[in-house]
């Protein structure tokens, strides 16, 4: 069902405006991001007309944009996404770990966003791993499966992993699971020293080698001196590792994730008004307990237009990466000896099934199958209906 008020409303209206304002200031990504929002299930992508067999109702259902970072197209692709994970759950407790960066970095981050984002995910996994392994904690082999967000809930920049990570893993000889305690994975100051030290060091490394560059206020750091003192307050600083109590299960987990792994810096649902005043939305403010953390905020067009477009990742960066039993390379073979180790019988083997020929939605008016009998493309309109196939009152809905 369509929300009363979306995203792609406040780009239609303004977008063309704030292209203007910024020109020559957005980068391509953004800019095709825009323009996807803009037109996705509109005539400007095409479609297709579906009728009813059964009482000959009849709709016109646009094409969508299939952007990651457009608010409704993310459904499909992580019902999708969330199938493929599921076969890999172990009956565990699982995890959820959280990195933040401080702000003085954050800054530098939005400037510089694959090679800091980067170093991100590899200075948080590679502490994790590092201190798992270490017989001191857990002295195993540990998977995870990491999600960058870059928005806090007031669409500001503030870059986070969130790690999805079982609660054990496999000895480093490889003969047996070790597990965690029910409530306790790793020591969460332990992780957050280790965290800073690799991402401080990484990123100087980044600076000395020339990879990261600066632009307006922060234009004086590309002086190694002053990037150094500007990182001096974050040495002494405490790198924030959050670790919530285990998940209640496996489907607690699947749960979890269709939540965050395909999120957008914004979701439709959050929207309350746009006129004349501005863009009205819901926000939580961490700072505040109870009811008082639920609150509402209006932004100007173009600053909410801004915000958003903050968190527009460069193109062919992912956001979702897996380490350790589950990286890519050696998945299949991790998960099968965790699966022996643990005496849990393999998942069956897929079923190679058809694809479904009855995927559209049921007909609104009476639950019957819908078929597609036209399609047209960018910018057409579809014929109109045979008399037959409509009657009186049947109109696209």
């Amino acid at each position: 069902m369509r929300a009363s008020l979306e995203v792609a409303d406040i780009f239609r209206a303004e977008g063309a405006g704030y292209r203007a304002a910024q020109a020559g200031h957005l980068s391509l990504t953004q800019l095709k991001v825009m323009s996807a929002i803009e037109n996705c299930r509109t005539a400007a992508l095409g479609g297709h007309v579906d009728a009813c067999a059964d009482c000959g109702h009849w709709r016109i259902a646009y094409n969508s944009c299939r952007d990651r970072h457009c608010p409704k197209c993310q459904g499909a692709t992580a019902r999708v996404w969330l199938a493929e994970r599921e076969a890999d759950l172990l009956p565990v407790g699982y995890f959820h770990v959280v990195f933040t960066l401080p702000a003085e970095v954050a800054d530098i981050a939005a400037q510089n966003k694959a090679v800091v984002y980067n170093l991100l995910f590899r200075a948080a996994s590679e502490t994790m791993m590092t201190i798992a392994a270490d017989p001191k904690h857990l002295g195993a082999r540990i998977g995870i499966t990491a999600v960058l967000h870059t928005w806090g809930s007031a669409m500001t920049h503030h870059p986070h992993i969130h790690m999805i990570v079982p609660g054990g893993g496999i000895s480093l000889d490889g003969q047996r699971w070790i597990s965690s305690r029910p409530a306790f994975l790793l020591p969460v100051r332990v992780l957050g020293a280790l965290f800073r030290r690799r991402f401080l060091t990484g990123l100087i490394k980044l600076h000395a080698a020339g990879q990261i560059a600066f632009f307006g206020t922060l234009a004086g750091l590309a002086d190694h001196r002053l990037f150094l003192r500007h990182l001096a307050p974050a040495r002494k600083k405490r790198f924030v590792v959050y670790a919530k109590p285990p998940f209640s299960g496996p489907e607690a987990v699947l749960a979890y994730l269709s939540r965050y792994t395909h999120r957008v810096a914004i979701s439709n649902r959050r929207l309350i008004t746009f006129d004349e005043t501005g863009v009205t939305f819901r926000y939580k403010d961490y700072r505040r307990d109870g009811l008082e953390r639920q609150r509402v905020m209006t932004l100007a067009p173009h600053e909410f237009i801004r915000r958003f477009l903050l968190h527009v990742l460069p193109h062919g960066f992912h956001r979702i990466r897996h380490y350790g039993l589950f990286a890519s390379s050696a998945r299949k073979a991790s998960i099968a000896r965790a699966r022996e180790l643990l005496a849990v019988a393999p998942p069956p083997e897929p079923v190679e099934v058809p694809e479904p020929t009855a995927w559209l939605p049921p007909c609104p008016c009476c639950g019957g199958r819908m078929t597609i009998i036209e399609t047209f493309g960018r910018w057409r309109q579809p014929r109109a209906p045979p008399r037959a196939t409509a009657p009186t009152g049947s109109r696209p809905s």
